[in-house]
């Protein structure tokens, strides 16, 4: 892609209505815009980013066995009235409106409730089980606060599981199988070493669920680690009984604030008996169908990801979800076709590798031009110059290192494959 096809533009001064370290990056260097509190568009490169997220999160749905579907926004209350969660007492943070003959309706924040009644044509028989149904879609969360940039919006990207069991024992398979995933989700997006299963209150069905906690100053939850990293409690159980079950005693864990990433529950039959989703076994008898739901909020992994991995000049993007893989900076464009036809070649080889590049053919001075690649972040910056096309060799940097370093071509692919290897 040629940079100055970009509408997007950086900005050297930070926002002044932004507490977050990652919103204010993510602004200034043109991946996202803020259109109100808690709502923020996204913008050709950090599309790219999310792609990327998304691309990781749904190799492993597929791995686990699961179907993607959409669902509506539009949500139905009476099947949110059986289950009891359309009043506000139960969920204070609806979304709601009415149509035009004043029948109300609500936005959806999450979609147990319509994939259950939907099922009620599909499933009928144990051997119509098991199901693994799957989005990505959009949510809205009426959040009184919203002051995190995209760690906490009121209108954000879910990707959200739910699963569709016989029996407690298959959910329970199922359930420890998409914790594994999970946990390769986020090594694979560059938070593993600082990302912990946490357990969190499990609700009426099962003592606890879990959540994937990045450890993090920005973070607005509280959870307790082990010293040993072997366990992580959310501040919300961590209670005597509890650890006592876990075999751990209060002096064992340090305290840490933290990002929820992600969220697994085992819901039970809550959903299906409220609904009427009922299967027949092999004996003939009539059960509800076991659920379990699984969640990650692909914006929020990202702005997780900005929080953990910057410095003072930008953004410092795993390769695994940087918007590119090579930044390639020619200087004097306009004035040197010698230099534009090295970066050509250039980017030519390096795409038949399969490599993607942001190309900066703008007419800025270096300063800007450096300055603007930092504050991107793409993981390896190449550039093209009379300098050096004379010497045969490239100026390599790589984003993470402070020493340039010259490189042929064939060196440049390496360098970037190696790269490629390593978040």
């Amino acid at each position: 892609m040629l940079q100055s096809q970009l509408f997007t533009k950086t900005r050297k001064e930070t926002p002044a209505d932004e507490v977050s370290k990652s919103a204010q990056l993510l602004i200034r260097a043109g991946f996202v815009h803020k259109e109100m509190a808690g709502v923020y568009s996204f913008l050709p490169l950090g599309v790219r980013v999310m792609k990327r997220i998304i691309r990781i999160i749904k190799t492993e749905m597929d791995a686990l066995g699961g179907v993607e579907l959409y669902l509506s926004a539009l949500q139905d209350p009476e099947i949110w009235k059986a289950t009891d969660r359309w009043n506000d007492a139960s969920i204070d943070i609806w979304f709601k409106t009415k149509l035009k003959n004043d029948t109300e309706l609500g936005l959806g924040l999450t979609h147990e409730e319509p994939l259950t009644r939907m099922l009620r044509d599909h499933i009928s028989s144990y051997r119509d089980l098991p199901r693994y149904i799957y989005q990505f879609q959009t949510k809205f969360r009426n959040e009184v606060r919203a002051k995190s940039g995209l760690i906490r919006t009121r209108e954000f990207l879910m990707k959200d599981l739910y699963s569709f069991n016989a029996t407690v024992a298959e959910l329970d398979i199922f359930y420890a199988k998409v914790g594994q995933a999970y946990e390769r989700i986020f090594r694979a997006v560059g938070l593993g070493e600082k990302t912990f299963r946490t357990f969190a209150g499990g609700g009426a069905f099962s003592k606890f669920s879990h959540e994937y906690q990045t450890v993090c100053d920005a973070g607005e939850d509280t959870i307790y680690l082990a010293m040993d990293q072997s366990v992580a409690v959310n501040q919300e159980v961590f209670t005597d009984e509890v650890l006592n079950d876990l075999g751990k005693q209060k002096t064992d864990f340090v305290q840490a604030r933290a990002i929820e990433v992600g969220n697994i529950f085992k819901l039970g039959t809550r959903f299906s008996e409220a609904l009427g989703l009922m299967f027949t076994d092999g004996q003939g008898k009539t059960k509800p169908v076991v659920m379990g739901s699984y969640g990650i909020g692909p914006a929020r992994v990202m702005a997780t990801i900005v929080e953990l991995y910057h410095d003072e000049k930008g953004m410092l993007w795993p390769k695994s979800v940087a918007p590119f893989d090579v930044h390639v900076v020619e200087f004097n464009p306009k004035l040197n076709s010698t230099i534009s036809s090295a970066a050509r070649d250039l980017i030519e080889l390096l795409e038949k590798q399969g490599i993607a590049v942001l190309h900066d053919d703008r007419d800025l001075t270096a300063g800007q031009k450096f300055a603007d690649s930092d504050l991107i972040g793409i993981p390896v910056r190449v550039v093209v110059s009379e300098k050096t096309v004379k010497a045969g060799k490239f100026e390599v940097k790589e984003r993470r290192s402070e020493k340039p370093y010259g490189a042929t071509t064939t060196e440049i692919v390496q360098t970037v494959q190696s790269t490629n290897n390593n978040t």
